[in-house]
């Protein structure tokens, strides 16, 4: 398979196969009439393979130390699970993270929308942002905007 034939039966893009290609992740061999790189069955495998291990969440680095353990003919189960089980909590914390800064854009846009338009004057760029800060230590949103805007 070429590599646009390879990527479109992973789902993958061609850029990503040449990615993975260059890091050692999947081979190719060269076709010597064309020179054009020819991926056989095994590397349609761990192409999805690869593709299925990243949507979990593990990284490259993770991926190439499990495709190693599994070539070397070592189950990598066990090395999936144990990092696996390390990921949730820094998922669920990743998470925590998120849905706090969703919180914090949620409030910023309810204040803001009471507040008028700011125009640039050499001070200010835009005061909605420049004055968040004195907005969130609110607790009603502001008339308008403060400190150097017209």
């Amino acid at each position: 398979m070429r590599v646009s034939e390879i990527a479109r039966k992973a789902l993958v893009t061609p850029d990503t196969v040449r990615h993975y290609t260059r890091l050692g992740l999947i081979t190719a061999e060269r076709n010597p009439d064309n020179n054009y790189q020819f991926y056989d069955k095994t590397a349609l495998q761990r192409l999805k393979f690869i593709r299925q291990a990243t949507e979990l969440g593990f990284s490259l680095k993770q991926v190439e130390n499990i495709l190693q353990q599994s070539d070397c003919g070592d189950s990598p189960c066990p090395m999936v699970r144990d990092l696996l089980q390390q990921k949730v909590p820094e998922t669920k914390a990743k998470i925590a993270q998120l849905q706090a800064h969703l919180a914090k854009m949620e409030t910023a846009l309810a204040a803001w929308e009471s507040m008028p338009d700011g125009v640039p004057d050499g001070h200010s760029i835009c005061c909605l942002i420049e004055d968040w800060e004195n907005v969130s230590l609110q607790d009603n949103a502001p008339e308008g905007c403060h400190d150097g805007c017209k």
